[in-house]
């Protein structure tokens, strides 16, 4: 049988100044004293220019994580097994929680559980939003500018007070985003089912389920889907707070 690629140095990976596609055969499993029990991939960070994180969480043995950091708000969407929250809330897989900085909440996971966990530093406007779970199935899908073989589902509120949004976003086979997309918001994407080609400033990458993406402000961006199953990815930008608002 032939080597794998990736083991004669190749990847799909591709890291540049203001975007990357992080695969999966280039993940770096790691460990770190704030998720005890957890493997942790982190796929966007701050040290590649982003101003937010996208780590996934594997669990070999049951994991028990204190708060995020201080004026740092946390996303975690469950792809499989079990975590719990504080509350007693348990999130299934396509459940969700935001944890709002200084709630004081960690979070629990069932060995073999798997999460995609979204950091950011919080830009307060007024009073900071309350903790909040939710499930997927639960969030209305609305078309995305009247097509309906592109969803959208938005798991946090519209809410002002909220900095950040989190979407599920759904195509059926052949469908695309309408146009090309510049703006001054960043994202993170991590790819759930499916596949497709994605441009990212003047390069189109095949892109799967397992893959992530970071895509910096003002990066021309466009998704198409392909293939005989709809494609779904998970998604978060920087929400409510024009240019000019600090952020960290």
């Amino acid at each position: 049988m032939p080597a794998p690629l990736s083991s004669l140095g190749a990847t799909r990976s591709d890291i540049r100044a203001r975007h990357a596609l992080l695969t999966p055969e280039s993940h770096e499993w790691i460990r770190l004293p704030d998720w005890p029990g957890a493997e942790l991939a982190v796929l966007v960070s701050p040290d590649m220019g982003a101003r937010l994180s996208l780590s996934l969480l594997r669990c070999p043995e049951p994991v028990a994580a204190p708060p995020a950091g201080a004026g740092i708000a946390r996303f975690v969407f469950c792809l499989e097994g079990r975590a719990h929250l504080p509350d007693g809330t348990v999130l299934m897989p396509e459940d969700f929680a935001f944890q709002p900085p200084g709630c004081g909440a960690g979070l629990a996971a069932d060995a073999g559980s798997r999460l995609a966990v979204f950091e950011w530093p919080f830009a307060a406007r007024g009073p900071v939003p309350a903790a909040l779970s939710g499930r997927l199935d639960d969030c209305p899908g609305r078309p995305i500018h009247g097509d309906d073989w592109v969803e959208v589902r938005k798991m946090l509120p519209e809410d002002p007070a909220f900095d950040f949004e989190v979407n599920v976003m759904s195509f059926r086979p052949g469908a695309s985003l309408p146009y090309v997309e510049t703006h001054f918001m960043e994202h993170g994407l991590l790819m759930l089912d499916g596949g497709g080609v994605y441009r990212l400033d003047d390069r189109w990458y095949p892109v799967q389920a397992g893959d992530a993406i970071w895509m910096g402000p003002h990066v021309p961006q466009w998704f198409g889907a392909l293939g005989r199953g709809p494609a779904r990815y998970l998604i978060c930008k920087n929400f409510n707070r024009g240019p000019m608002a600090p952020r960290g």
